[in-house]
């Protein structure tokens, strides 16, 4: 049931995407009085699950759901109809049109996609506010696994800037530290300057991401019935001070010591009322006891700003471009140092990226963001997405010579090879984590 409910949120994001998408490129085609021949929700080899003709279009749902598309009569496209460009140009057609509007109808696609994230954005900071941890008020700075150890970070450092920017939102760090060149934290009162390298990058890209956290103290809120903490005479309030002999300040520490004794015996010393107690608890194979932690402390690290309208227009903006900025410098990451590429994610990893319940909140944000990563991929001046056509229309409008039908056929077929290629390496991809992990 988790894997259905993660299925249907990812196809309902995709198919939010590619209707919208798909009528960035329609309506303005029908403005100019361009045929629209179909207009499809995921693709229809061979059949379709349903179609119905509406004037002069087709409209309709394929069976295989990882895209869409419209089909624009005159117009050299992945459909490759070779017939109809062989006929004499009609008015109505895709190649009869000006240059300008031609140019229109294919950048339409990725406008759509930016104006729906900057939407998304900007509905979400007046509905909900941004909501973050702010990094500058970490208390206890932060905590760091071993992995965050290679880096050169230790747990309590409070992470100052990263290439000399300051670091507002604690969400930010990770991927700055991924693009970044240096990290600045403050430790032990000093200032210290750590490079960061390469193969530091492969480190953290390997463990996706999971060496860093907000430090706060390992202090239990409550206990869960009928578990073995409940058994032990665990009690809320409790402060671990020690697990295995081992000093414990922060809870993330716990959570290390208890999945370090999977299927073993945990000894704590815990503080409660001023008095250390001793305890023995059994840590089950899936390496849980059954506590949560006191994050009283935590809420104090975190701010909400609330926008009005007016205010969320420029800010939900700013946050599209900001999405934009930081996919495009992720591409320093593809080197044969980082293997950034060994990491991309296609629709099998994404739908493992869902919640495994219905969550609007994660839905909206993860669309807002997909949009915009897919307006810079369509964006790309390969041939067979928006952007390869693009760039012949930008050539066209500036030598003022247009390219011939057999120059497009072939760049369209070179860019479907392209295009084929990469998503066969992304599947691939896919198929080998889910097997291997």
């Amino acid at each position: 049931m988790d894997t259905f409910i993660q299925i249907i949120q990812f196809i309902f994001i995709i198919s939010i995407l590619v209707i919208l998408h798909e009528l960035g490129h329609f309506i303005p085609a029908k403005l100019f009085k361009t045929k629209v021949e179909k207009f499809y929700l995921f693709f229809d080899y061979k059949f379709s699950l349903f179609k119905k003709k509406i004037g002069d279009t087709v409209y309709g749902i394929g069976w295989i759901p990882f895209g869409g598309y419209v089909k624009i009569a005159g117009m050299i496209d992945e459909s490759m109809d070779k017939e109809q460009m062989k006929k004499p140009a009609q008015p109505w057609e895709f190649r009869s049109k000006p240059t300008w509007q031609r140019l229109i109808i294919m950048i339409g696609g990725v406008t759509v996609n930016f104006l729906l994230a900057w939407l998304i954005y900007t509905s979400l900071l007046v509905y909900k506010g941004e909501a973050y941890i702010d990094n500058s008020k970490l208390k206890y700075g932060v905590y760091v696994n071993n992995i965050g150890e290679k880096l050169g970070l230790k747990t309590g450092d409070k992470i100052v800037s990263i290439d000399n920017k300051k670091v507002k939102k604690f969400k930010n760090v990770v991927m700055g530290i991924l693009l970044g060149d240096q990290i600045t934290v403050l430790r032990n009162g000093k200032e210290i300057k750590i490079p960061l390298s390469d193969e530091d990058k492969k480190i953290i890209l390997e463990n996706q991401g999971s060496f860093i956290s907000p430090a706060f103290p390992a202090k239990i809120d409550s206990i869960l019935p009928k578990t073995e903490a409940e058994k032990s005479n665990l009690k809320k309030g409790d402060a671990i001070v020690k697990a295995n002999g081992k000093p414990i300040k922060y809870w993330d520490e716990l959570v290390e010591s208890i999945q370090a004794k999977k299927a073993d015996t945990l000894e704590l010393v815990v503080n409660r009322n001023n008095a250390l107690v001793d305890l023995k608890i059994y840590v089950p194979k899936e390496g849980k006891i059954g506590i949560a932690p006191d994050v009283s402390e935590l809420k104090t690290f975190a701010t909400t700003k609330k926008y009005g309208f007016f205010e969320a227009i420029p800010k939900g903006l700013q946050q599209t471009v900001d999405v934009l900025v930081k996919q495009v410098r992720q591409f320093k990451l593809f080197n044969r140092k980082t293997e950034g590429y060994k990491h991309v994610k296609g629709p099998i990893g994404i739908v493992n990226m869902m919640p495994t319940s219905w969550d609007w909140l994660f839905i909206w944000k993860f669309t807002a963001m997909f949009s915009v990563w897919l307006a810079f991929l369509n964006l790309l001046p390969i041939p067979a997405l928006d952007g390869g056509h693009i760039v012949f229309l930008l050539y066209e409008m500036i030598t003022g010579r247009k390219p011939t039908e057999k120059v497009l056929e072939i760049a369209q077929i070179i860019g479907f090879v392209i295009v084929m290629g990469i998503m066969l390496l992304v599947f691939g991809s896919d198929i080998y984590h889910l097997i291997f992990g």
